[in-house]
This record gives structure tokens, C-alpha cells and sequence, in this order.
């Protein structure tokens, strides 16, 4: 009988000692979620009260709901002799969030707080025939276990200097994006790390227009330094090993590269 107690005992201990060590666990693997928000314009008219509307009411609102950190970024110029005028005009609005249901509740949040309400009337009361947009686009990520949270870089340059990547990587099967996910997060992101990269975020894409897929951002003091930031990963011998393992094979089956800028009113 005292046999059976003492190992009643053990067993209880035992079981304590994991209920303790589950919320560490489940702390540090605790997914985020990021929402980028892609605005088409159709003129500069539009541009102009779009940034408005972010710096003034939809930021300061985000900022109040807890999200500290928000990106909003614009395409950077190009050689106008070499490429076609662009039909539209795009910005990008990067929101890292907490938890899903700070972005489930995001929407309510924003319409109970009355001070964005009156600075976003022009936004919330556009009529039909003059909007703010053309239309906006929703993505939906969740952040690489091999980096969960986003960093904000520390450049120094003039925020029309500083460039800020954004690649997309689509897949032609689920099993292979996945290899590529894990690509990433068994060695590329350290890569990029140790290369100096400053990479922003790693997103798996939830939900998006283009699925299978995975979108990131990093970033560099001006063109010259991405530049010669990329022409020295593709020299490094540990990503010459790493992108012939055969488990790596065809993973990217269409890429979409944006050079951007970060607006003046950027958190990022």
C-alpha cells in the first residue's frame, strides 16, 4: 500500500512538472500574424488622400489598438525609358498583429474608437463615384517558425534612399512549398542573417490571391547595397550548397520582386 502511494506521488509530480513546462512551450511557439494590405490607385489624387487617411487617422488608430509597428511603402522609381507607365499606382500597408483575434477584431475595434472615426470620415463617407482606391487587396500570414516576429531595421539613409524588398514565391504543389518553407527556416533565413539582409518578416501566406505561397521582406540602405548584398549570396558557398540539395529542387515555380521605398510617416 505504501508502495502504491509513493508512486501515486511520483506520478503526480511528474505530471506538475509538464503542466509547468507547457505555457514556456507554447509561448515561444505561438504563431503571428501579419495582414498586408496592397491599395490600386488610379491617379495621384487619390495617392494624396490615401496618404492622408493612413497618417493621419488609420495609423494613430492602429497605434491606439496596440499595433506599434506599421509599415506603408510605395514602389520605387524607375528607369522611365526602359519601362512601361504603369496603368495604376499601388501602396503597400504592412500590419503585424499579436494574435488572430486581434485581427478578427480589428474592424470593431477601429469603428468603436471615436477619434478615428472623425479623422477617417473623408475614407469611411467616400462617395461611389470618387473613392479613396480603386480597390485594396488582403493577405493573410503567419510568420516562419525560424522567425516569428518582425524586425524594424535601423538604415540611416533618407527614406527615399532606402530600399525595402518584397518577394513572393509561389509554388507549383502544397509538398513543394512546403520544402521551401523549410528551406528557409533550416538555413536561409540565417544566411540572409548572417549576410546582413535585415530582413523585415517571413510570412507563410494563409490566404491570399496566390496560393500556394510565401512573401518576405528585407531591406538595405539604398540600391548600390542590395545589390551587392544579393551578388554576395548568390557567391556564398552555403547557399551554392544548399540550393543544389535535391529536397530543395523546384520549389519556386513564379517570383514577384517589388522595390519599394517607406513613405515618411512609416513606423518601419
Amino acid at each position: 500500500m505504501k508502495d502504491k502511494k509513493l508512486n501515486l506521488f511520483a506520478l503526480c509530480l511528474l505530471v506538475l512538472w509538464v503542466v509547468n513546462a507547457l505555457p514556456a512551450f507554447s509561448q515561444t511557439s505561438k504563431p503571428t500574424i501579419h495582414q498586408l494590405k496592397i491599395f490600386h490607385l488610379k491617379d495621384k489624387s487619390q495617392e494624396e488622400r490615401l496618404d492622408k487617411y493612413l497618417q493621419n487617422a488609420y495609423l494613430p488608430a492602429l497605434h491606439r489598438a496596440g499595433i506599434s509597428k506599421v509599415g506603408v511603402f510605395k514602389p520605387a522609381e524607375t528607369d522611365k525609358s526602359n519601362t512601361p507607365a504603369p496603368t495604376e499606382q499601388l501602396v503597400y500597408v504592412f500590419i503585424p498583429l499579436a494574435s488572430p483575434d486581434q485581427f478578427y477584431k480589428l474592424d470593431e475595434t477601429l469603428a468603436k474608437d471615436k477619434q478615428y472615426t472623425a479623422a477617417a470620415k473623408d475614407y469611411i463617407d467616400a462617395p461611389h463615384n470618387n473613392p479613396m482606391y480603386n480597390r485594396f487587396e488582403t493577405i493573410l500570414m503567419e510568420g516562419f517558425t525560424g522567425m516569428r516576429g518582425v524586425n524594424t531595421p535601423k538604415l540611416k539613409s533618407a527614406p527615399q534612399d532606402k530600399i525595402y524588398e518584397l518577394r513572393s514565391y509561389e509554388a507549383a504543389t502544397e509538398k513543394l512549398y512546403q520544402n521551401k518553407v523549410a528551406m528557409f527556416n533550416n538555413g536561409e533565413i540565417k544566411l540572409f542573417d548572417r549576410l546582413g539582409f535585415n530582413a523585415v518578416f517571413y510570412g507563410k501566406v494563409l490566404a491570399g490571391s496566390k496560393m500556394p505561397n510565401l512573401i518576405y521582406m528585407t531591406s538595405f540602405e539604398n540600391m548600390e547595397e542590395r545589390d551587392k548584398h544579393w551578388k554576395a549570396f548568390g557567391e556564398d558557398p552555403e547557399w551554392k550548397k544548399m540550393s543544389s540539395d535535391p529536397q530543395y529542387a523546384n520549389t519556386v515555380s513564379h517570383a514577384d520582386i517589388h522595390l519599394l521605398h517607406p513613405t515618411s510617416y512609416s513606423d518601419i
